[in-house]
């Protein structure tokens, strides 16, 4: 696929000052809206993006699998390697795995019509987690799927698949604000974190995970994405 060509100026800041002044400048081009792939479509391609590090050697790999969106199989798969091109800092983690994975998603044929990214969205202290950095930068539709609430709160949704309630924070005026949802996608399992990364609602981005989560917790997008990018990171450390 192609990728717009000002990319580096967004991935490679000099600091974690300048790095948070990318997330200010660019949070407020996410769009919140339902623009994106319907759920379940056949013929459509969902993206499963994911990276694996080697932090001793100071290697990322990333891997970007396609799916058809009607039978869930795999389409297209392509992956990248390389140094980790930033430092370890809370909150700035699209800086250590962008490259790579915009590397990974550039080497595919087809543009996917939405990526789902391992990781967070709007539920982010800054409201730009890598879901919203790499949904903005491309103009895909993307949403986030996490393992963990990261340092938001929920209460337990109950126990049946389909579930959820909210993800929330803090907001600056003391007031509770909804950044994701804490999602059940099978009876009694953990729930998953959802949030919205660009072009999709909440409501949606729930909806594609439940489709894409049919058998197992996580998205059959973050399950493929998650195996080859650590195949990918074994070869490259071999």
């Amino acid at each position: 696929m192609r990728l717009p060509e000002d990319l580096p100026r967004h991935l490679t800041p000099r600091g974690e000052a300048e790095a948070v002044a990318v997330q200010q400048r660019l949070r407020p081009l996410v769009r919140v809206e339902d623009t994106g792939p319907p759920v379940g479509a056949a013929g459509t391609l969902l993206a499963g993006v994911d990276v694996a590090y080697d932090d001793n050697r100071g290697v990322v790999a990333a891997a970007a699998v396609l799916l058809d969106g009607g039978t869930l199989e795999v389409v297209e798969q392509a992956t990248a390697a390389g140094p980790v091109p930033f430092p370890y800092v809370p909150g700035l983690l699209a800086f250590r795995e962008l490259p790579a994975v915009l590397d990974a998603l550039a080497a595919l044929r087809h543009t996917p019509d939405l990526v789902v990214c391992d990781g967070y969205g709007l539920a982010h202290p800054r409201r730009f987690g890598l879901a919203c950095h790499l949904g903005v930068l491309t103009g895909l539709p993307a949403i986030g799927v996490a393992k963990n609430p990261f340092r938001f709160r929920h209460a337990p949704p109950a126990a049946e698949r389909g579930s959820r309630t909210p993800l929330t924070d803090g907001g600056p005026d003391g007031t509770e604000e909804t950044v994701g949802a804490a999602l059940r996608t099978r009876t009694g399992a953990k729930p998953v974190y959802v949030s919205v990364g660009h072009r999709t609602t909440l409501d949606t981005a729930c909806a594609h995970t439940l489709r894409l989560a049919r058998e197992h917790r996580q998205p059959e997008t973050t399950r493929h994405a998650d195996r080859l990018c650590r195949l990918t990171l074994a070869e490259y450390t071999d």
